[in-house]
């Protein structure tokens, strides 16, 4: 049997119908928003987990910290993301309200990793039910538990992976990851996590690069704090 264009063309129309070849295209479409957005990424080191996102808009008038791409979720929980920001927005609030039943209900904040499959399966319901679209947002979720950082990546279709250090977005994503292959060290301090988050952005952005481009947080056992621009390169 041949298939009509049209017919074709319908495959990428709904996201609950499986192409010939087995692929879920909406899905793919929204990896492909993620590619187009600013870059985020996060790095795990000595005690804690780095956070640094582009903020992008570079208005004249715009006040900088009105642009938020680094989010608070708990106090040994932070978020980032690459993608539509009005999407991850939508998360941070389901996170949030998660992660406060959790502590309501047993009286202790919730692990990492389980807030982080509680995200991953609400973004995979998003890839099977008619009517509504996937997220087109990949996260990064960083969290401290005692002495023990963690990063993780939550990519559209509802899958996890942990890292030492990842980052998204950008065209120039496999480069930057590439960098971060290299200059990762193991117990590296937060100084170096850094200025190897820095270089990272002066790569993908070249002559663009602005360091109050950046926003930064740090998730350590203290807690989750904000780091200014200037601190940066110090």
């Amino acid at each position: 049997m041949q298939f009509m264009p049209n017919q074709v063309m319908g495959y990428d129309r709904t996201i609950t119908v499986f192409s010939p070849d087995g692929r879920l295209l909406q899905v793919e479409y929204a990896k492909k928003a993620v590619s187009l957005g600013a870059l985020a990424l996060g790095i795990v080191f000595k005690g804690g987990v780095l956070l640094m996102a582009d903020r992008y808009r570079t208005d004249k008038l715009l006040i900088p910290d009105s642009v938020k791409k680094v989010f608070k979720i708990e106090e040994h929980i932070g978020m980032t993301s690459a993608g539509f920001i009005s999407d991850a927005r939508v998360i941070v609030k389901k996170a949030r309200l998660r992660a406060q039943q959790h502590k309501m209900t047993y009286g202790e904040p919730m692990d990492v990793e389980g807030l982080v499959k509680y995200l991953a399966d609400t973004e995979q319901a998003y890839t099977q039910y008619g009517g509504i679209r996937p997220f087109g947002v990949s996260l990064l979720i960083g969290g401290c538990e005692g002495t023990k950082p963690s990063l993780f990546l939550i990519e559209p279709s509802g899958i996890y992976f942990k890292y030492k250090a990842k980052a998204v977005g950008t065209n120039q994503e496999d480069e930057v990851n590439k960098m971060l292959e290299k200059g990762y060290k193991e117990n590296m301090e937060l100084k170096a996590a850094m200025k190897l988050g820095v270089s990272a952005f002066k790569k993908a952005l070249g002559k663009q690069f602005a360091i109050t481009r950046l926003e930064t947080s740090i998730i350590t056992i203290k807690g989750t704090e904000s780091i200014a621009p200037t601190a940066l390169t110090k």
